[in-house]
């Protein structure tokens, strides 16, 4: 059997999790219970319904559909009040959320109605340990990637991390995370050299290359199913300068913008450089408004990895050298304004069936124009086969197996809205909308079956698109490293490999 060293450690998990579960089972029941006694422990720590600062803790997310109503919210200081939490929550069987940034744009992953939100705001620890491109740092979970860069950038370096302002360091890290220099250095996930982890029954482990390395790959791109990590410890690069572009056209251009998108994606550049490339449209007045914005590293003005898109003439242009900090302080996505849904699928470079796509994304916007607050974005992430090969070449991996003789582009649709009556109106335009496209895709030949969780909406498995035995293997690493199935049953939110 290929995973049979993992039974001593499953079978050794989970004596010590029927332990701690014999120990409490008398004295806790529910989330009620677990509230009561994290109460007990924590005092201030533990907020209620009736907190003056409940609702202000309760709604650090990025998307209003993830405004639930957790019984209490704990806000941990340390590693070890995490496994404190972990412990009483898993003996009194107390169903809980865990939340990070709060980027996260999937209800129910990062919150949770009547059951407990595990807040890790307070563990944002930033340490650097700069040596020029073999500096490493360490990150608490309750970071974003901005606070990371500001900490990183009196040392003259950078991080594969996120390309906005305000998304979360542990969600992005543990989902792959795409960053403007994937092409590079591979994803967010890909530079993580050790993970400090909190199991579902309170065991503080870490996990590197050399202590417990199946768990340390399941992390890569395996989600909220194996524990919480309280620390990553990451590589940094010595970047201190990054030149940067941003352009917008006309409707007239867009063709030839899928065009430059294609170009790009089949590029071999040496240096590290990619763009957020998007397409804003107007059901009012008919008008799409395609947009760059490209970063390079170094300081080459302007960058000339992104000159497809120049040539094309656009009607505003910015080039600029800067540092990461003062690009990254632009890109801003603020809590509390919209009720989000993203939806992708990913296909083959193709210039002709893309554009196909865009034409039939517009004639759909049309279609819900009447929707209150309605902005549809149109977005291309560009994957290179050469930010997979990075996994494939590092004797690690990751857990999506991508081919490295590949590219790819990852084609979404980006949806807000104001109302929650038209949540689930919303969800059903944008699902049949993404199927029908994919599956003339896979008649077509050009459809690649991965779905990135950072693009993906709550309906979409992301599973599905890995191959079948990186899936087997995380569900035999989860067993051992999880036997009560916590990160199953009692945290459900997310993308969850199932049970």
């Amino acid at each position: 059997m290929p995973y049979f060293h993992l039974l001593t450690s499953a079978a050794l998990l989970g004596a010590i999790a029927q332990g701690v579960s014999a120990q409490n089972a008398s004295t806790c029941a529910g989330v009620s219970g677990a509230c009561s006694q994290l109460a007990s422990l924590y005092g201030d720590s533990v907020l209620s319904n009736s907190s003056s600062n409940y609702t202000t803790v309760n709604t650090q997310f990025w998307d209003l559909r993830s405004d639930l109503a957790p019984s209490c919210i704990f806000l941990p200081n340390t590693a070890d009040e995490v496994a404190s939490a972990l412990g009483i929550l898993s003996s009194c069987q107390a169903e809980f959320a865990v939340r990070g940034g709060g980027h996260m744009n999937f209800p129910g992953s990062n919150n949770i109605d009547n059951g407990v939100l595990l807040a890790l705001n307070n563990l944002n620890n930033i340490t650097v340990n700069a040596n020029g491109n073999e500096s490493t740092f360490t990150v608490g979970p309750g970071n974003r990637w901005f606070e990371v860069y500001a900490a990183l950038e009196p040392f003259g370096l950078y991080a594969i991390g996120g390309r906005l302002k305000t998304i979360g360091v542990s969600g992005l890290s543990l989902i792959g995370g795409f960053h403007y220099f994937i092409n590079k250095y591979g994803f967010a996930m890909d530079n993580i050299v050790q993970y400090d982890v909190v199991l579902g029954n309170g065991t503080q482990v870490v996990a590197n290359n050399a202590t417990n390395p199946d768990l340390f790959w399941a992390l890569k791109g395996g989600a909220n199913n194996f524990g919480v990590v309280t620390r990553f410890t990451t590589r940094a690069y010595a970047i201190p300068e990054i030149s940067t572009t941003m352009l917008q056209f006309n409707t007239s251009a867009v063709e030839a913008w899928v065009q430059a998108t294609v170009d790009l994606a089949n590029s071999t550049p040496d240096v590290a450089a990619g763009a957020v490339l998007t397409i804003r449209y107007d059901p009012a007045t008919k008008m799409a408004t395609p947009g760059v914005l490209g970063v390079q590293a170094g300081t080459e003005s302007p960058p000339s990895c992104f000159a497809n898109f120049t040539a094309i003439g656009p009607t505003a242009q910015i080039d600029n050298v800067t540092t990461p900090t003062v690009w990254h302080d632009q890109l801003d996505s603020p809590d509390q304004m919209y009720r989000v849904q993203f939806g992708h699928h990913t296909i083959l470079p193709d210039t002709t069936r893309i554009f196909a796509i865009y034409q039939a994304w517009t004639e759909a916007v049309d279609n819900v124009a009447d929707v209150e607050g309605l902005q549809s974005t149109f977005v291309l992430n560009v994957m290179p086969k050469s930010a997979a090969a990075v996994s494939k070449n590092n004797g690690i991996g990751n857990v999506w197996g991508l081919d490295d003789t590949q590219n790819l582009i990852a084609w979404q649709t980006a949806n807000t809205w104001q109302n929650a009556s038209d949540d689930l109106r919303m969800t059903n335009w944008i699902t049949k909308f993404l199927d029908y496209h994919h599956r003339i895709n896979q008649q077509m030949g050009l459809a690649s079956e991965f779905l990135y969780m950072g693009d993906a909406a709550e309906f979409q498995n992301p599973f599905l698109g890995m191959p079948f035995e990186n899936v087997q293997r995380m569900r035999a690493i989860r067993a051992a490293y999880d036997p009560q199935g916590v990160f199953t049953h009692l945290n459900w939110g997310g993308f969850k490999l199932g049970a």
